[in-house]
């Protein structure tokens, strides 16, 4: 068979594995690690260095996240100090994404480019040194990790975008094991399956993977377990998150790499590679899928099937051609939807090569570059048979598929038709604000030590059929045990809405007896702010001076308990509120309460408990007396009047911190002002002072400092005379005609918000000003 001269070739594989350090203090890093698979891989295809022009990293577990950095730093420039490693000096250095699809993913790109003539000689490479690093910290050592090559690089970001958002982070739903465990619970329903019956067929799924893991010279953990021994729990084998026990999920704790080298046909000539290594690439499928809540089914993924059905349908094979499988393994729902997709029924059927991630090991974005080596191996043993690499990354959310054989073939692929059917899914509505009688969809609990700590549950209200997502109360040991107590699969819930996240208990009031009742007068004094009645007329001051009156969450909890009695309370008719000392009203979020990590939520009333505060029907006056900048000045924008001392200083500064004015800012300042100007401040983040505030139309009054606090006053009291009815109706006919709800969902939209923290500029911004240094905007 003739074989055109660019053919895209895999001529070279390479594997690392290696033991905790000796020395700590040297322990290898990740592209230490990533190195010496390269340089493995290039002895395999007998090729030197110099001839590579493209070299690509795997992105690291420690680069994947912005909240946890590797201890002992990382490479700025993970390629260029690779190259220098093995000497290389590619005209292309790319940082990858993340993501466990990325190295079957790039395998697809780079076989087109190199199709194409764009390049002649690329390598493929990660590593994971976790295991170095654990044992680094335990043992107090300090290995030197941090590096800063020159040279330029592709950085193609983290690739944060769909993987969480904020339904799921605010609901603890955030860790794999976790978001698994709620599709794997899923996966059960659909199958009519007991929980014990289950585990056992987890059991039985993994326990082939075990076997093979430990006659793997290149696995990380090499004990073979049988089916009982992964399904039972016991002290060694406690569970991680229901239904998942230790031995069921990935093990990130491994010190591994892997490399390929691909060219073309003709310069795999040139270079003197033999024939009887080429891999060829026959075909090759991608995929994404829909948020995990966004799905027609918690238990399945239509994007993961699409892509095995494509890849098949595009090599012109049926499964039961493929000789040599290697399924991403993380978790065993996975596996399961795989071996669905491929209509591979016989349990005799070997599904990996490496022994999987929960054996073999986990390691990171880089696990599927293991996958293609040892199919690769696998192939050249037996030349005429073909071998297919399943990659998936995030919330099953990522999927790249290829098949291969030592047999000559290649044909560009394109996944487009099955990417838009992947997305068209009848999900039902997913509600924000559930209260009432529901059903359990799905559900999970996590544990620590072989205790349970947490429960969620995603469910279906009963009245309406939306879905949501809740938690148990903090403490509600009563509903966590009910939860695991027998199967809660359809089980009958309860759930009440709350700005901490939403809570569920089975049944109304068990879940009403563990909340706080609601006060219905105010507090003698408060810890964040202060309150005084005088003449019907309510005062509040923000009492943070010493944080220029930024609000934290339990500030912005006060502020919402003290506008709910304000609304409730016939006696008070007008509200005045403003900043403690003459230099700030609020300077909006605080900052470096939330760049240290502490929990993040609002009121369900909205910043200061006021600016998500749909149908008030009380006047609330602001009484600006210094800055009003971020959430500060949307407190300004959502009042009815607002006063301003001569010193005032009006921004929305979000765009300059990676941030957007997510607290009705947006629309409120476009509703009051003209749009053209509205966009300067939104876009800019330029601050006004209080004289062009008053010209465009921020402001009611600009008076001295010394005067702010009793011209308040003057006009909450002229309001205070007037017929509480009149008032009250006067409100509630402008917040309908002004369409309040549409403020509401500004204050907050979902889908724009889970794009913004999964941001790299959304971590980089709070933590610069932290470290009053200019943000390095990544502009992803």
């Amino acid at each position: 068979m003739s074989i055109a001269e660019n053919t895209p070739v895999i001529i070279g594989v390479g594997d690392v594995v290696e033991a905790i350090a000796e020395d700590l203090e040297q322990a290898p890093s990740p592209v230490d690690l990533a190195a010496r698979a390269a340089q493995l891989a290039l002895a395999d295809a007998g090729v030197n260095a110099t001839s590579i022009d493209v070299v690509t990293v795997v992105r690291s577990m420690a680069d994947s996240t912005p909240i946890m950095p590797s201890a002992f730093g990382t490479s700025s420039k993970p390629p260029r100090s690779l190259a220098e490693r093995i000497g290389a000096d590619p005209t292309l250095a790319i940082h990858s994404a993340s993501g466990g699809q990325t190295p079957q993913s790039l395998v697809n790109e780079f076989a087109e480019r190199l199709a194409d003539g764009e390049f002649s000689v690329v390598l493929l490479c990660g590593a994971e040194s976790i295991a170095n690093a654990k044992a680094a910290q335990r043992a107090g050592a300090k290995p030197d990790w941090q590096e800063d090559p020159a040279g330029e690089i592709e950085d193609r970001g983290m690739g944060l975008d769909g993987m969480v958002g904020i339904k799921e982070i605010t609901h603890g739903l955030m860790m794999p094991t976790t978001q698994y465990a709620v599709t794997e619970n899923a996966r059960r329903a659909s199958l009519g399956m007991t929980p014990d019956n289950y585990a056992l067929r987890m059991g039985e799924l993994l326990a082939p993977f075990s076997k093979v893991a430990s006659e793997n010279e290149y696995a990380m953990f090499r004990q073979e377990y049988s089916a009982t021994e992964i399904a039972t729990v016991s002290e060694k084998n406690a569970f991680v998150d229901f239904p998942y026990t230790r031995r069921m999920v990935a093990k990130d704790s491994v010190n591994q790499g892997a490399a390929v080298v691909m060219t073309t046909a003709a310069k795999a000539r040139e270079l003197g590679v033999e024939e009887e290594k080429w891999i060829y690439l026959h075909a090759y499928s991608e995929a994404h899928e829909l948020p995990l809540l966004e799905r027609e089914h918690l238990g399945s993924s239509k994007a993961l099937t699409l892509a095995y059905q494509k890849v098949l349908q595009d090599s012109g094979l049926e499964a039961h051609d493929i000789d040599v499988f290697d399924i991403y393994s993380c978790f065993p729902v996975v596996v399961e939807l795989a071996r669905e997709a491929l209509g591979l029924d016989d349990s005799k059927v070997s599904l990996t090569q490496t022994g999987g991630l929960a054996f073999f090991g986990g390691p990171g974005n880089n696990y599927a570059m293991h996958s293609i080596t040892h199919v690769a191996r696998a192939l050249r043993e037996k030349p005429g048979s073909y071998g297919l690499v399943g990659a998936n990354g995030g919330m099953i959310s990522k999927q790249s598929v290829g098949i291969y054989s030592a047999k000559p073939g290649w044909q560009r692929c394109s996944s487009s038709s099955i990417q838009r059917d992947a997305l068209r899914q009848n999900a039902p509505v997913l509600c924000s604000d559930p209260n009432g009688e529901a059903v359990i969809e799905t559900y999970t609990a996590s544990f620590h030590k072989g205790t349970p700590v947490h429960g969620i549950v995603i469910g279906r209200l009963k009245h309406n059929g939306e879905r949501f997502i809740a938690a148990n109360l903090p403490g509600d040991n009563e509903t966590l045990q009910s939860l695991l107590a027998e199967d809660a699969l359809g089980k009958s819930i309860y759930v009440i809405a709350r700005g901490q996240g939403n809570a569920f208990a089975f049944n109304e009031a068990q879940l009403r007896a563990q909340l706080p009742p609601a006060p219905t007068r105010l507090r003698d004094s408060y810890e964040f702010c202060s309150v005084s009645v005088n003449n019907h007329v309510l005062e509040i001051t923000i009492n943070r001076e010493d944080s220029f009156n930024s609000l934290h969450p339990p500030a912005n909890e006060e502020l919402a308990e003290i506008f709910d009695i304000y609304l409730q309370d016939p006696e008070l008719r007008a509200a005045i509120i403003t900043g403690a000392g003459n230099k700030a009203f609020c300077s909006g979020n605080d900052l470096k309460y939330s760049a240290s990590g502490g929990p993040m939520w609002f009121p369900k009333s909205g910043f200061a408990g006021l600016t998500s505060r749909v149908g008030r029907n009380k006047p609330v006056i602001a009484a600006i007396n210094g800055i009003a900048m971020g959430g500060g000045m949307e407190i300004a924008l959502a009042a009815d009047l607002a006063i301003a001392s001569e010193n005032a200083e009006f921004a929305l500064p979000e765009v300059k911190r990676g941030l957007i004015a997510a607290a009705g800012g947006i629309l409120r300042l476009s509703r009051q002002i003209t749009h053209k100007f509205a966009m300067e401040l939104l876009l800019t983040g330029r601050s006004v002072k209080a004289d062009e505030a008053l010209q465009l139309g921020i402001v009611n009054r600009v008076v001295p400092q010394n005067e702010v606090l009793s011209t308040a006053r003057e006009y909450a009291a002229s309001i205070a005379e007037n017929s509480p009815t009149s008032i009250r109706l006067t409100l509630e006919m402008i917040n309908e005609k002004a369409n309040q709800g549409d403020l509401n969902i500004a204050a907050g939209d979902a889908k724009v918000l889970d794009k913004l923290i999964t941001s790299e500029d959304f971590y980089e911004g709070p933590k610069a000003f932290a470290e009053k240094r200019k943000p390095n905007w990544r502009g992803r």
